[in-house]
């Protein structure tokens, strides 16, 4: 099995106040080692090419699951204009995938100080509509900020993501360790979360997938 590159950069501050538009793509690959491929002919592509001064920060993970794998980026933009005809110009083909646009909508910080995310999960709504968004959003952030932090143990953080297109919602949770997040899936915390999103009118969880950082480039 291959090692992991060592990173050109830390993970990005999804917090960080000069971001405008989030790009993120994800898509499954046939592997471990194929991911780590494929995750570094696009950071390779990246590092070998000027890149736009509206791009902050260019992240590469790769999913931890032991039966599929799948490989995710996400792109921090101080506007949305120059990412999608960057990205088309990239040698690599992997590069080239067409992304999602969003925009981080509400962050609870748990614990901030702990420093950065061992992992990182992306949890995905299907939704019908900015309101249902909104709503969904302010019902789990509702629930996360209210519930016991016996019950949350690991949680660095979660970050909600709106598509500009009102279909999606992603939460791009931060945590200290896959255990800690293990361990939060039997909790009463997670429960009441689903049950929220399951009984919402115009909402369908799709799942989640927890990730590690694998490359991120700095500029």
């Amino acid at each position: 099995m291959t090692e992991t590159r060592v990173q050109r950069a830390a993970a990005p501050d999804i917090d960080r106040e000069d971001v405008h538009t989030v790009f993120m793509s994800h898509w499954h690959v046939a592997g471990e080692d194929r991911g780590r491929a494929v995750l570094d002919e696009i950071a390779d592509a990246w590092e070998g090419t000027s890149r736009p001064a509206d791009v902050l920060s260019f992240s590469c993970y790769l999913s931890t699951g032991s039966d599929h794998f799948t490989v995710m980026t996400y792109a921090q933009c101080t506007r949305p204009d120059g990412y999608r005809p960057f990205i088309r110009s990239l040698p690599a083909e992997a590069a080239r995938v067409e992304p999602v646009e969003y925009r981080l909508h509400r962050s609870v910080l748990l614990a901030p100080e702990t420093g950065p995310a061992a992992a990182v999960v992306i949890a995905s709504f299907d939704v019908d509509g900015r309101e249902r968004q909104e709503y969904i959003v302010s019902s789990v952030t509702e629930n996360i900020e209210k519930s016991p932090r016996t019950e949350q143990g690991g949680l660095i953080a979660s970050h909600f993501h709106l598509s500009i297109d009102g279909t999606r919602v992603i939460n791009f949770a931060e945590w200290t360790s896959d255990q800690e997040h293990i361990t939060f899936l039997e909790g009463a915390t997670r429960h009441r979360s689903l049950r929220l999103a399951t009984d919402t009118p115009g909402v369908r969880p799709i799942g989640f997938t927890r990730y590690h950082l694998y490359r991120a480039i700095g500029f």
